[in-house]
């Protein structure tokens, strides 16, 4: 139990955080927006359903359903902690305030790791997406193009990141929307055409992709781990925790808002991009070989000038999404070095917009030498994509298991209100996260097969950097913000 001054040290930092806040505070639907723009929609449906594909064939919308509902227990944790703490920590905050500093800092280490992987992966993502819309469009482009165009995102993105969090949130909000109405636009196209019998597929609307069908259950439970990385980066909104008015009531809902939006949008989208291949043998190996499903269909159902389109808009989401991992590593870098770990400068925030300016610069400094780095060493743009994605995913799986324990362990609590029965949700959630890593190590060859051990070592940094130095761990106690029970 906390003393009487301990809660009176809470209750005055609190206020001090709050008198910080932007005039201009974020509302739900724009730290909503980060989160789906951390996600990348469009990137998200024009790649992550082909592995799909090849594992449980036309079962692939049924999968993302199954991926929907493991999102939504990993999603439990950061609802129910979201409503009691708010810091700009994210993992870092929630772990530390339920399972103690020492398990926060890890836990935050192990996510830091996950968004700078991923800032340097989407990096990437944005000249992979360049290029295709490049080649839509009929730009015959120098092979070392793609190092242009990463150097001239990391620079868009530190002109933007480094004005106030609306400025970003409302860009992330615009080009979502923008990707996420034409991908439905063209959703529904295909779904009336093959309705109507105007398709090239002859299967029909086949609704038994919405079942589990013949697909063996080890099959859709190992693809929906496909399907789950559709929604990586869904809690990065609760790194705006300190630029949110009223961050417990507004956090909880905007996480539970993108997950939910995601998932009917995934759902759907899948649906329709399964019935327009054709759900028989020869439909499933086209939509299995595709390199860009979005693309492909633009042009079969609508045309050449609908396929330009779908590319553009990909590579601005892309940008998008690497806006939203900037601004969530970022403000997770000023927490930690708020607290004591790094230098004090970069706890330093800009006194008309809150923004954590030198810690945005840092952060995009990092992303340009990885993934400029890579790709000077010979790596390709895909391969700084994917690899970067790996090795991410694997820190992210790590983060997302201590905010799990939090939550089992807060509920177990005497003073906790939240209900025994509800332990079900976490650990379930849990569960599915160990399945989740264990798929992504078990079987790789190199490259990849060397990336847990990559992923390992930076977790592993994190631990010895908080036991070799316990009186970091005793400032992390002192700093963390654990505000009165929901």
């Amino acid at each position: 139990m906390a003393t009487t001054s301990d809660a009176t040290t809470s209750r005055a930092a609190a206020r001090t955080q709050a008198a910080m806040r932007p005039k201009r505070a974020l509302r739900t639907w724009e730290v909503a927006a980060i989160s789906v723009g951390f996600m990348g929609p469009v990137m998200a449906m024009s790649l992550n359903g082909i592995g799909v594909a090849g594992l449980v064939g036309p079962q692939v919308p049924f999968t993302f359903m199954v991926a929907f509902a493991g999102t939504l227990l990993v999603a439990y944790g950061f609802v129910r902690l979201t409503r009691r703490i708010s810091h700009a920590g994210s993992v870092y905050a929630l772990a530390g305030s339920t399972l103690g500093p020492r398990a926060g800092f890890f836990g935050g280490f192990a996510l830091l790791g996950t968004y700078i992987f991923f800032a340097a992966c989407i990096a990437g993502a944005c000249a992979v997406f360049f290029e295709a819309m490049a080649a839509e469009i009929g730009w015959q482009l120098p092979g070392w193009a793609w190092l242009v165009v990463m150097a001239a995102v990391t620079l868009a993105a530190l002109a933007l990141t480094i004005r106030e969090s609306t400025v970003t949130a409302r860009t992330l909000l615009g080009i979502g929307l923008v990707g996420i109405v034409v991908m439905l636009v063209l959703a529904a196209i295909i779904v009336i055409r093959v309705g109507v019998g105007a398709a090239p597929v002859s299967t029909g609307v086949d609704l038994s992709v919405l079942l589990p069908g013949a697909a063996a259950p080890s099959a859709i439970i190992t693809a929906s781990v496909f399907g789950f990385l559709s929604w990586a980066g869904f809690e990065s909104g609760t790194s705006l925790s300190e630029e949110t008015q009223n961050p417990k009531r507004v956090i909880p809902k905007a996480i539970l808002l993108a997950v939910i939006v995601a998932g009917v949008v995934y759902v759907f989208v899948m649906f329709a991009q399964t019935i327009g291949f054709g759900t028989d043998e020869a439909g499933v190996a086209a939509f299995a070989g595709a390199s860009s499903t979005l693309t492909t269909l633009a042009t079969t159902y609508v045309g050449p000038w609908f396929a330009v389109l779908i590319a553009v808009i990909a590579f601005c989401v892309a940008f998008g999404a690497l806006l939203s991992v900037v601004t969530a590593a970022s403000r997770l870098i000023f927490a930690l070095a708020r607290d004591g770990f790094g230098p004090g400068a970069l706890a330093a925030q800009n006194p008309q917009t809150g923004v954590p300016t030198r810690s945005v610069i840092v952060t995009v400094a990092l992303v340009a030498v990885m993934s400029l780095g890579l790709g000077l060493l010979g790596a390709s743009s895909v391969d700084v994509y994917y690899w970067y994605a790996t090795i991410g995913t694997l820190c992210m799986v790590v983060a997302y298991g201590m905010t799990a324990v939090g939550v089992i362990r807060h509920t177990l609590t005497p003073d906790s209100r939240i209900r025994r029965w509800e332990l079900v949700f976490p650990v379930l959630g849990l569960g599915y996260l160990a399945f989740v890593y264990a798929i992504q190590v078990i079987g790789q060859q190199a490259p990849y097969s060397y990336f847990p051990w990559i992923a390992g070592a930076w977790c592993l940094l994190g631990l010895v950097i908080v036991l070799a130095r316990p009186k970091l761990a005793e400032r992390i106690g002192q700093r963390l913000i654990l505000e009165d029970p929901e």
